[in-house]
């Protein structure tokens, strides 16, 4: 599992010989030095660099590159080597940018020699730095380990250098750059677009020796939100600081075409793109840059949008983190000033408490206040970003009430995501972020139906809101089968008691259900035996390295189990079926999207604890369950609802099932 380090934080490399990737929005020198076991570097011998780019155990680029590949032999190391230290620099006199601040962020990965990423860092925070210390692979206790260092330097490489401990680091880093200048035309430029998987045989029965021709994709942002009562508290004590301050305050400058950079996100990069995103508006001076949709950095307009939303996701977690921390600072000041006062005996006599009472409240919402200025201040460019952004996203993305949909053709390639609802926070319940997963999907999903913490479940009726939720998982089968190419996604539905008949109706009357729901013992155990076999045959599949051999009628492409109000209808061996399904169904294409009321399914007792925390909780209605990775904070996770007397639904699962007719399939 890749650990996705920030600044300071450490992680045990589990092998000696590793890559390095490094993925720049512009050129950028790399290289590296050797430190004993003070961290001194011995002498030029220990440096890796352009014009002199071999070391025993280490080889680096000869030339400044968008994107760089590196090899480290960590065993193969000079004798006495405790430490290596990877450094980029921008390139000077060569017309470029300056500073790391007007370009995108750098990306690092340590990666093993099969591509398989082990930690990334991304350098964020960096402004007139033109020099940086990315990461180090240190020696501790015969076992090596990787820093994300993160340090910059304004005064540029021979600075770096000379930090480093180099003697005469300006002659040194005058002959890094001039033999960057020599090798500048051979430059490597930013890699093609990266091409979607070919088809769903692929992505089920891929070998596992594989070695990608391109270089590697961007790496994912961490999954954005768990849920406390299913993942326990892990996912929330450990604080993220990668993204920075909010977008209010994220503008950065540079040329392009004539004017600044406006309003761009170097804080959300993971990989740069091929070419520069959309330059926003020139500002009005004294006034915010104005917002554009798909300035995130990305190989294609949705990567971008995706990448954009997920950064105005982290951006609206810290603004509200820093509101929330500044207002019990300022608590926690009038409280203390409030003990002083009062601990003196003289404030006890006339109006001297008062007066101190009123002095330490009137301190306490000025703080207060300002803090609200500076959040309605970010909250308000976040809403104009959210403005621009929603019109321009594209179906798979969308909410059901946007006109995209109207047009919506089934497409030949998978989205990168798909959007399952929106997020708020409570000091602005109207700006809302898309909550978007990644597609294939790696996780199930679980629309409670039972009465949960929300007002608005327990004040509903426990039959409205069980048909609200089988309506709520039709509608994400729908988006998923909408955005699909023709015949490479299917859907199976469980209904044990022929409950669901009304909900399910949109489905059926298509006819884009693999099969009709299943009912009763017989129904559950066929349509559980039937994926079962499935997952069995694909997974030896992929160990013998033999997909050729999978038989003729096996459907390879993806499958949704929808099971309706679990887990009624449910023997143990069926029940057992079902935790297989979860737990190794997602590698070879087969989710599950269950429909239950979890205090229901306390009957079963803990066995089936890791079902539920293998599924992302969504609700029928609105909820505050949902916690981001890095601050805690409880989201409101809101259903996309299908706007009254809207045909929407019937439309898009018509078109699907013409695609399918037209594809044959």
């Amino acid at each position: 599992m890749t650990a996705e380090l920030v600044r300071g934080q450490n992680h045990t490399l589990p092998q000696t010989r590793l890559e390095i990737r490094v993925s720049a929005g512009t050129p950028v020198v790399a290289g590296a030095t050797l430190g004993d076991e003070r961290g001194t570097v011995r002498g030029i011998e220990w440096i890796a660099h352009p014009g002199s780019p071999q070391l025993p155990g280490l080889e680096v680029s000869q030339q400044a590159a968008a994107d760089h590949r590196f090899a480290v032999d960590l065993e193969a190391l000079p004798a006495g080597a405790h430490r290596v230290t990877v450094l980029l620099a921008l390139p000077v006199g060569v017309g470029g940018p300056v500073r790391f601040g007007a370009v995108p962020a750098p990306f690092v990965a340590v990666t093993g020699l099969d591509g398989t990423e082990i930690a990334t860092f991304t350098l964020t925070d960096l402004d007139a730095e033109s020099a940086v210390s990315a990461l180090e692979l240190y020696r501790r206790q015969d076992a090596w380990k990787v820093r994300a260092v993160g340090q910059g330097y304004a005064g540029g490489l021979a600075e770096m250098l000379a930090d480093q401990g180099v003697a005469d680091p300006a002659a040194l880093a005058g002959t890094i750059q001039e033999a960057v200048t020599r090798g500048l035309a051979r430059s490597v430029a930013p890699p093609p677009p990266r091409t979607p998987e070919a088809d769903r045989v692929r992505h089920a029965t891929g070998s596992a020796d594989h070695r990608p021709t391109a270089p590697p994709p961007a790496p994912e942002p961490p999954e954005p939100l768990t849920d406390p009562a299913t993942t326990g508290p892990a996912h929330t004590t450990q604080p993220h600081t990668a993204p920075g301050p909010a977008a209010a305050g994220a503008s950065a400058s540079g040329p392009s075409d004539g004017g600044p950079i406006n309003y761009a996100h170097p804080r959300r990069q993971h990989a740069a793109p091929p070419s520069p995103p959309p330059a926003a508006p020139p500002a009005q001076p004294g006034q915010p840059a104005q917002p554009v949709a798909g300035d995130a950095t990305g190989w294609s307009m949705d990567e971008r949008l995706y990448n954009q939303i997920w950064g105005m996701f982290e951006d609206l977690a810290r603004a509200v983190a820093a509101y929330r921390s500044a207002v019990d600072f300022a608590d926690s000041r009038m409280d203390q000033e409030l003990d002083r006062a009062l601990s003196d005996p003289r404030n006890r006599i006339g109006g001297a408490g008062d007066r101190a009472r009123e002095a330490a409240r009137a301190k306490r919402d000025e703080l207060a206040s300002r803090a609200r200025e500076v959040l309605d201040r970010d909250l308000a460019q976040l809403a104009a970003e959210a403005a621009v952004v929603e019109p321009a996203l594209p179906a798979a993305y969308a909410g059901w009430g946007n006109p995209v949909w109207h047009a919506h053709r089934i497409p030949m390639e998978i989205p990168m995501a798909l959007r399952i609802g929106d997020l708020h926070l409570p000091e602005r319940a109207d700006l809302r972020i898309p909550l978007l997963v990644r597609l294939p999907l790696e996780r199930g999903m679980w629309v409670d139906s039972g009465r949960t913490a929300s007002e608005a479940a327990a004040l509903m009726d426990t039959d409205r809101l069980r048909r609200l939720a089988m309506e709520t998982a039709v509608a994400h089968a729908a988006r998923l089968l909408a955005v699909y190419p023709p015949g490479e996604f299917a859907v199976h539905v469980i209904d044990p008691a022929g409950s669901a008949a009304g909900p399910l109706a949109p489905l059926v009357e298509a006819g884009v259900l693999a099969g009709p729901p299943a009912a009763g013992p017989g129904g559950v155990a066929s349509v559980l035996a039937h994926l079962t076999r499935r997952v069995d045959l694909v997974q030896m599949a992929v160990r013998a390295r033999a997909a050729d051999s999978l038989p003729a009628d096996l459907d390879t492409g993806e499958q949704l189990l929808v099971v309706n109000d679990f887990p009624h209808g449910f023997d143990d061996r069926a029940v057992t079926q079902l935790r297989y399904l979860a737990d190794e169904g997602p590698g070879v294409g087969v989710h599950l999207l269950m429909v239950a009321d979890r205090e229901e399914a306390s009957a079963y007792g803990p066995v089936l604890d890791p079902l539920w925390r293998s599924l992302l909780r969504i609700t029928p209605v609105a909820d505050s369950h949902l916690a981001d990775p890095w601050v805690g904070h409880a989201w409101t996770y809101e259903p996309l609802t299908i706007p009254p007397g809207s045909h929407i639904l019937e439309q898009v699962l018509t078109a699907v099932a013409e695609a399918r007719r037209a594809a044959g399939r």
